[in-house]
């Protein structure tokens, strides 16, 4: 920087209401010149020119009336004759927040300094401050509240300026830049564009260059709606002498874009009309942000709603006390959440085909047409029961792979997507519900997810309310099957060495492993092991009790009948096999579909057929007759054993008595008194479990 360049201060103009100037220190640090603030009611030449006089004669004084301090450190410069000339300020900064005062002290700088660079720094910015800088040819505006730092503005404006004088051009893209980055124009008020100035990245989308819009019309440039509704604005901003916002579409080389606009009246006259500044930004992006957000903000209350309906119908679920009311307030509740139009359960019949059980809604098109679907096409509701997995379809009248029935039907009922749910416990499927929705892409992953563990939750209901009705049920239906087991370990075994396999116990522990004990009559147990050990359908054998000619084993198969059975809602009561030919007696209630319970077990063995079918009416007994027979089956020594092991608290944990000081109380031996332990407490339990596995 010359000697001529820094004796050249700045002037920060400040309001009378300040007290000090909140740049003037950063701007002498930044640009090693003097800053001088004057008061918005004095002109900056005429300051300059009284303290370059007060600098010749050699002191610095301070305006105490207004609290502004001329001072200068550089030399003033002289005319010829003596007399002194006017310091020319390198630029001149504006720290004002009213739009009179900035318009009428640019104008006052610019007549009498008008290649000095001019910086409107407001410190709160708004459209108006930027309208009335650019209306007055300032050469910047940097608002000051903005998050980027001013000082880095205001420095290489003076900087440049100082080199080469702005174009108007440049000064207009600069304002442009700081408040609303892409476009401004002056509008007449009768739609005319006056001016316009476009940054050239926004030019490149103009279908017409901008230098031709002036003298065209907003009817020229916009269809007739969108150019009613902008001059709508237009008269509204003129008319209340405020600003107005706007958001329209405009076609361009890149599409459709949508921009807003700040519609910013001008008080003077320009060309004998009333006009406005339109200061517009490209919010295309933002639009779409914000569209996207909205649609997940969608989503996402869609999601809860469907979570809390499937919530609601899992409690539902709780409390029902059959499986035709399970599948009817599963139906009537999904249409009732106003979600979806439509939903049905069907099941698979004996012939592979669907069977209608119950729904809810007005689809009655879409339904009639699964119905009566044949020839190649398998329908989701199809291939679900098949598969027993969850098929979805979207945008159901626009998929041309659907056949054209379907489509119309669809079309008729405003079903735009459906999913087919398997209703499922374990390895059971009890049917397949249906529910369709008037939305395009209704069923997002989230909601198969959740569409999932309804269908897992029915299925176990379904077979809790087989169960608790054939726990409950005085009468029930006792079915004898006769089961050839093929390659099964039992029936291969009873086959090959001409034995007898009874079944004592079956059942699933809580991990969902199946267990089941099994007594051999006519065979060593090493036998027995040793065939288990090498068989695919044993995972694991192991010894419980060993005779001579029997055994009992317990055994955990990859596959077994007794897990279908249960899923089934039925009990086994007895399972004897003998030369590779099993017969199975099974209880279940007096609703069961029994043809269920044959399929479920042909897939599983080579054959199942139903040999017998009897109703059984159970014997209903007391507590009280209950608890005598008990009592009954225990000799004197084992009721005392047990009553002094359960009131001195032998069975609490931690332990209160040992078994040395209960058999020290009955007078015994310890060894006697567990003995006498084990076989009351083995006829109890007895009664309990035996009693259970086999009527009386």
């Amino acid at each position: 920087m010359t000697e001529r360049e820094r004796s050249r201060p700045i002037v920060v103009v400040i309001d009378t209401r300040v007290q000090e100037s909140r740049l003037r220190p950063r701007l002498e640090q930044a640009t090693e010149r003097d800053v001088r603030t004057v008061c918005d009611h004095e002109s900056p030449l005429e300051s300059l020119t009284e303290a370059a006089d007060i600098e010749r004669d050699g002191g610095t004084e301070t305006n105490a009336e207004h609290g502004v301090e001329s001072a200068s450190t550089g030399t003033a410069e002289t005319g010829s004759a003596g007399e002194t000339a006017p310091i020319t300020p390198s630029a001149v900064v504006l720290e004002l927040d009213r739009p009179g005062d900035i318009q009428s002290l640019l104008r006052r700088v610019h007549a009498v300094l008008p290649d000095v660079p001019t910086i409107v720094a407001p410190h709160e910015g708004s459209e108006q401050l930027a309208t009335v800088a650019l209306r007055a040819d300032a050469t910047d505006y940097v608002p000051t509240d903005g998050d980027e730092d001013p000082i880095d503005r205001i420095v290489p404006t003076i900087r440049e300026t100082s080199v080469q004088s702005d174009d108007g051009d440049s000064q207009y893209q600069r304002i442009l830049a700081t408040e609303l980055p892409d476009e401004a124009f002056v509008i007449g008020e009768d739609g005319t564009y006056l001016e316009a100035k476009v940054r050239p990245e926004s030019g490149d989308l103009y279908t017409i260059p901008a230098d031709e819009l002036v003298g065209t019309t907003l009817e020229d440039a916009f269809p007739d709606a969108v150019a009613a509704d902008l001059q709508d604005c237009i008269d509204q901003a003129i008319q209340t002498s405020g600003v107005q916002s706007i958001e329209y579409q405009a076609d361009t080389t890149d599409g459709c874009r949508q921009f807003e606009a700040r519609v910013v009246p001008i008080d003077e006259r320009i060309q004998g009309r009333r006009a406005v500044v339109w200061l517009a930004r490209d919010i295309t992006d933002r639009v779409e942000r914000e569209r996207r957000l909205r649609s997940r903000q969608d989503q996402l209350e869609t999601l809860n709603r469907i979570n809390a309906v499937i919530r609601q119908i899992i409690e539902t679920l709780v409390e029902a006390p059959a499986r035709d009311t399970i599948e009817r307030e599963v139906c009537e509740q999904l249409v009732d959440s106003d979600l979806y139009c439509g939903s049905w359960i069907a099941e698979r019949t004996g012939d592979g085909r669907l069977s209608y059980r119950t729904g809810a809604g007005d689809a009655e098109a879409v339904l009639e047409c699964v119905r009566e679907c044949t020839g190649e096409y398998e329908s989701p509701v199809a291939q679900a029961a098949h598969t027993s997995e969850l098929q979805t379809t979207n945008c159901i009248i626009d998929n041309e792979s659907l056949p054209d029935e379907l489509r119309a039907a669809a079309r008729e009922d405003d079903v735009r997507s459906g999913v087919v749910v398997p209703i499922t416990h374990e390895d059971v499927t009890y049917g397949v519900l249906t529910v369709l929705a008037s939305r395009d892409d209704a069923f997002s992953e989230r909601e198969r997810a959740g569409f999932r563990l309804l269908g897992e939750t029915i299925g176990f209901t379904i077979m809790a309310v087989k169960n608790r009705q054939l726990l409950f049920a005085d009468s029930v239906v006792e079915l004898e099957f006769q089961i050839d087991g093929g390659d099964r370990f039992c029936f291969d075994l009873s086959e090959r060495y001409d034995c007898t396999g009874s079944l004592e116990w079956a059942g699933t522990t809580s991990s969902g492993r199946v267990v089941q004990y099994v007594t051999v009559d006519g065979l060593g147990c090493e036998t027995v092991l040793e065939e288990a050990k090498e068989h695919d359908s044993v995972e694991e054998c192991r010894l419980i009790d060993d005779g001579e000619e029997h055994c009992t084993i317990e055994l955990r198969l990859t596959r077994s009948g007794v897990r279908t059975l249960a899923n089934h809602g039925a009990t086994i009561r007895d399972v004897t096999i003998e030369n590779g030919v099993g017969i199975c007696l099974v209880e279940v209630s007096q609703e069961t579909d029994i043809r269920e319970i044959a399929e479920a077990l042909t897939d599983i063995y080579e054959k199942a057929e139903l040999a017998a079918r009897r109703e059984v009416d159970r014997t209903v007994r007391t507590a009280a007759e209950r608890r005598t027979r008990i009592l009954d089956e225990l000799t004197d020594r084992q009721l005392t054993t047990l009553r002094l092991a359960y009131y001195g608290g032998f069975f609490d944990w931690p332990r209160k008595s040992t078994g040395e000081e209960i058999a020290e109380a009955m007078n015994i031996s310890a060894p006697t008194m567990h003995q006498h332990l084990r076989k009351g407490l083995k006829s109890i339990l007895g009664e309990f479990f035996e009693d259970s596995a086999s009527p009386d």
